[in-house]
């Protein structure tokens, strides 16, 4: 942990893991050693595309627009476009904005909680770059390529204190979220043991298990982390001053 900042916990693993609902329970949980916030950190491309296609007028067009060039992306194997690079860059700049938003809650003294966090390890893993590694495009797409790789780079970099990884099998993950492609499931499931954060301290989750299982191990590994950091279980403290 920094000597100048409250901790910094990043909540990690595969769609299906339960990181959402992990987070949801836990910043409850870590709010008990002091103030604290919860913040997203993952692209959201489709809850953005959702949410341009309410607005009046072009909405929804620019929502099929979010839409299909963030498939393409995924997708395409041949030269990359400026649409689908600016859409990519779109993403990097609102995620940019939210980490440092994250970065400023930890100077105002609040522990910070994330559901996800950047990675620079392994390009075009989740929560990683979206621009292939030798992207072919014009010398704009480059740049933006470049671009991109730099704020991982930067974002990385600003490392979480505490990693708790949701390791989860395909079958699990598979049962849990059936209108997700198994494929894609799949690549995520094996990357995530693969990602070290930096060298930050990880804790391994088996999130098989059940919700209560993992919620329990999940808090025991904070209180163990915040105990080494000095860090005092509030209701303890109000235990200890009622006797």
């Amino acid at each position: 942990m920094s000597a100048k900042f409250p901790p910094l916990i990043a909540v990690i693993g595969s769609d299906g893991s339960g990181k959402s609902t992990v987070c949801e329970h836990l910043i409850d949980y870590v709010k008990t050693y002091g103030p604290a916030v919860r913040v997203h950190l993952g692209k959201q491309a489709g809850n953005v595309g959702r949410a341009a296609s309410k607005l009046p007028l072009l909405g929804r067009s620019v929502g099929k627009a979010i839409e299909s060039n963030t498939k393409k992306v995924k997708t395409t194997k041949s030269r990359l476009g400026l649409l689908p690079s600016v859409v990519i860059i779109a993403f990097v700049v609102r995620r940019l904005l939210r980490f440092r938003r994250m970065l400023a809650f930890r100077r105002q003294g609040f522990i910070v909680l994330t559901d996800r966090f950047p990675q620079a390890q392994i390009p075009g893993a989740y929560d990683g770059t979206v621009f292939p590694v030798n992207v072919d495009g014009n010398r704009i797409v480059q740049w933006l390529a470049e671009q991109e790789r730099k704020a991982f780079q930067w974002m990385a970099g600003n490392k979480p204190d505490l990693v708790l990884k949701l390791n989860v099998s395909l079958k699990v993950a598979c049962a849990r979220k059936p209108d997700h492609r198994r494929s894609a499931l799949e690549k995520k499931i094996v990357v995530t043991p693969l990602l070290t954060y930096e060298g930050a301290e990880i804790v391994d989750l088996d999130a098989d298990r059940s919700i209560e299982e993992v919620l329990a191990s999940a808090e025991k590994a904070i209180e163990t982390f915040m105990a080494a950091q000095g860090y005092r279980y509030k209701r303890d403290e109000e235990s200890a001053a009622v006797h």
